[in-house]
């Protein structure tokens, strides 16, 4: 584990222009910030695409983790930069980056006249192959990383592959905050509408690590919806462990992709009102992924049926 400690001898003095009142755990797509913990920020929202992020007010400075506002263009970052230097005394300190994907962390390059970057090792091939609107880490890790700053402590994970190769997920335990993007979306959600970049076998095993995690009361997600709790990452992982099965099982007995489509349902899973919506793409990306996992008796004279 690698640990980040920013010790100042002189820390400014930090203040807040106006209380945000009483701790909000809902919202819209609104552009805003809202407090819904002792130390934690949730800010996002606006555009046709709102995302979440978070930020850290400490006596010596701010950590920023995420948050963007879209379409991702020059300045979009502007409002919380502006934001957070009206409300705080002191500067932003480091900017979290959870992965690559343009969508989440577009602008934050924005923050490094002061900030330092943090992502996981693998992230910094992604975001300059696809030219991404962002900052480029400086700081990297393969596990775990703890950033202790201004006497609050917050523990980056990473449990390998799952939605991208370099996701991390983002752990304050004192207040019992955890980010988890494109991970969680709350109870009745589908979390991903497919699963391009995503290792279902491991996602399936972190969605358990991440249920059973301590100290976790409100559990954040990427996009703009209420925050969830725990509970949601068991059903999502028996959402994805039935479909995991009944595409697999289809595919065993050489059915085309198009007759899988036709015959797997999700029925005990009608709770999510995105079903219908993602179904389909959901069981395309299974079927790609679980080509690629298993060798038919046939082996490589087995004519291909790749995803359409």
């Amino acid at each position: 584990m690698r640990t980040v400690v920013l010790c100042l001898l002189l820390a400014p003095i930090f203040s807040i222009q106006g209380a945000l009142g009483q701790y909000a755990t809902e919202w819209g797509p609104e552009q805003s910030i809202q407090q819904i913990s002792e130390h934690v920020f949730r800010w996002g929202g606006g555009g046709n695409f709102p995302m979440n992020g978070l930020f850290i007010p400490t006596s010596e400075g701010i950590v920023l983790i995420d948050g963007a506002v879209q379409p991702c263009e020059a300045g979009s970052s502007n409002w919380i930069k502006e934001e957070l230097e009206r409300r705080y005394d002191v500067p932003v300190r480091y900017v979290v980056l959870s992965h690559d994907h343009q969508s989440h962390i577009c602008g934050t390059a924005a923050f490094t006249d002061t900030a330092i970057a943090i992502g996981h090792k693998n992230i910094t091939p992604h975001l300059i192959r696809e030219g991404r609107t962002a900052a480029i880490p400086t700081i990297t890790f393969e596990d775990s990383l703890d950033i202790d700053l201004g006497g609050v402590k917050i523990t980056l994970y990473y449990f390998g592959p799952t939605h991208s190769d370099n996701l991390i997920f983002i752990h304050i335990p004192e207040d019992g905050v955890l980010f988890a993007p494109d991970m969680s979306r709350p109870p009745g959600q589908l979390a991903l509408p497919d699963f391009r970049d995503l290792d279902v076998d491991n996602t399936i095993e972190v969605l358990g690590i991440l249920g059973r995690m301590e100290n976790v009361d409100i559990v954040v997600p990427g996009h703009m919806s209420p925050v969830a709790t725990q509970t949601y990452f068991f059903q999502y992982r028996d959402y994805l462990r039935a479909l995991r099965e009944r595409v697999l099982n289809h595919l065993v007995a050489e059915r085309s992709l198009d007759e899988i489509i036709e015959l797997v349902t999700m029925d005990d899973f009608d709770h999510y009102v995105n079903l219908e919506q993602f179904l389909e793409r959901n069981i395309i990306t299974m079927y790609d992924y679980l080509y690629r996992y298993r060798e038919p008796n046939d082996g490589p004279n087995m004519p291909i049926r790749a995803p359409r």
